[in-house]
């Protein structure tokens, strides 16, 4: 399988601020073809790469103040191997964070799935999660997390990953967010999906079931949306003006998501 996937990205730089993007494929991946550009007003910026969780690679610079572009390109050969585990993910991926409060819904999530274990509790909350929301674009809030989603019964990607993470960590399942690149995704942008460890592996599932799980590419891995923002910004306002993101595939896999999936 042969994946392209680009970025094209617009921003209005209000004064100097220190830039953290994360629009690479992650580590692991084999690369055939890889471009990156920023520059604001014109001139290009050197960049410094640096090691996320699992893989990630995050491009961080210090830019001024104007219009900046970024663009990014890359050509994915074949599937990578699983990354590895190991003791500490097991024990970070268990535990509540920002946006996926499994403490506060805790007593939902036995409720809704009590007996249920392994592979068919994953596809249990998978289906539930996707059952009980409406996707709808621009429908949630940056600060949204796992409760305001159930709440309000609608979000987008890291919605519905925010409330599957939740419901998996209640259930003592740890899960993760990954950030993707996603063949078949309509409408096209980044995606969100949720890594679940069951059974001694770590399976991917999307209850978006919006694209299929097989043909992912994964950018960043972590607790929640926190982890794997495609934008870290601090000292000064910004705005995205314009995004374009496009991915491709050579051969489009069919998706049951039903069947277990890892993610290469």
């Amino acid at each position: 399988m042969q994946r392209n996937v680009s970025a094209h990205l617009e921003l209005d730089i209000r004064g100097v601020t220190n830039m953290v993007f994360s629009l690479s494929a992650a580590t692991g991946a084999n690369l055939s073809r890889a471009n990156f550009s920023f520059s604001v007003d014109g001139p290009s910026l050197e960049f410094a790469e640096l090691a996320d969780l699992h893989g990630g690679r995050l491009q961080q610079f210090v830019a001024d103040r104007g219009r900046m572009t970024v663009d990014y390109s890359a050509q994915i050969e074949g599937r990578s191997a699983p990354i590895a585990t190991n003791d500490l993910d097991l024990v970070t991926y268990l535990r509540p964070s920002r946006y996926c409060q499994s403490d506060s819904l805790y007593p939902t999530a036995r409720s809704e799935f009590s007996g249920l274990t392994g592979h068919n509790l994953l596809r249990a909350v998978t289906d539930w999660v996707w059952t009980r929301l409406s996707y709808v674009s621009g429908s949630s809030l940056p600060t949204d997390g796992a409760t305001r989603t159930l709440l309000n019964r609608q979000g987008v990607c890291r919605d519905f990953a925010h409330v599957t993470i939740a419901m998996l960590r209640a259930m003592d399942v740890p899960a993760r967010m990954v950030a993707v690149y996603a063949p078949g995704l309509s409408p096209m942008d980044f995606h969100a999906v949720v890594e679940a460890y069951v059974e001694g592996e770590w399976w991917v599932v999307d209850a978006t079931k919006l694209a299929p799980r097989q043909s992912l590419v994964r950018i960043s891995t972590g607790r929640d949306a926190a982890d794997t923002a495609w934008l870290t910004s601090n000292w000064t306002d910004l705005y995205v003006l314009s995004m374009l993101v496009t991915v491709v595939a050579d051969e489009l896999p069919l998706d049951d998501h039903v069947g277990l999936v890892q993610l290469g």
